[in-house]
C-alpha cells in the first residue's frame, strides 16, 4: 500500500514563500517513474505544476511557475518538496502530491499518476 501525505500549506501575502513537503510511505522503493505537484483552484481543472523523474532527477515546470518554484526529492526518494517563492494570488489552490510508478514519463499530465495525496491548501492574498 502506498500513502502520500502533504504538509506545509498555508496563507501568505503576495511575494511570500512557502515550502510544501510530501512524505511517501510504501513497502517498496520506486526507482522508476516520477513524482509531481499538481494544483486545483475552485472551478478549474487540476493542472500540473512541477514534476521530477525519480531516477534521473530531471524536472519539468508549468510555464507560469518556472523560476519561482523548485521541485526536489531527498536521496531516499521518500520525501518530495516544492519550494515556492514570489507567490502570486493566482497560485492560490489546493496542492496535491502525486506518484507515478511506471517506466514512461508524462510530467504534468494528471492522468499519468497512479497515487495521490489528500492535498494541502495554499492561499496567496494581494
Amino acid at each position: 500500500q502506498v500513502r502520500l501525505v502533504e504538509a506545509g500549506g498555508g496563507s501568505v501575502q503576495t511575494g511570500g514563500s512557502l515550502r510544501l513537503s510530501c512524505k511517501v510511505s510504501a513497502h517498496e522503493t520506486f526507482n522508476n517513474g516520477a513524482m509531481a505537484w499538481f494544483r486545483q483552484a475552485p472551478g478549474k481543472e487540476r493542472e500540473g505544476v512541477a514534476s521530477i523523474r525519480t531516477r534521473s532527477g530531471s524536472t519539468r515546470y508549468l510555464d507560469s511557475v518556472e523560476g519561482r518554484f523548485t521541485i526536489s526529492q531527498d536521496y531516499a526518494k521518500t520525501t518530495l518538496s516544492l519550494q515556492m517563492n514570489d507567490l502570486k494570488p493566482e497560485d492560490t489552490a489546493m496542492y496535491y502530491c502525486a506518484l507515478w510508478t511506471g517506466a514512461d514519463w508524462w510530467p504534468l499530465n494528471p492522468e499519468k499518476y497512479n497515487y495521490w495525496g489528500q492535498g494541502t491548501q495554499v492561499t496567496v492574498s494581494s
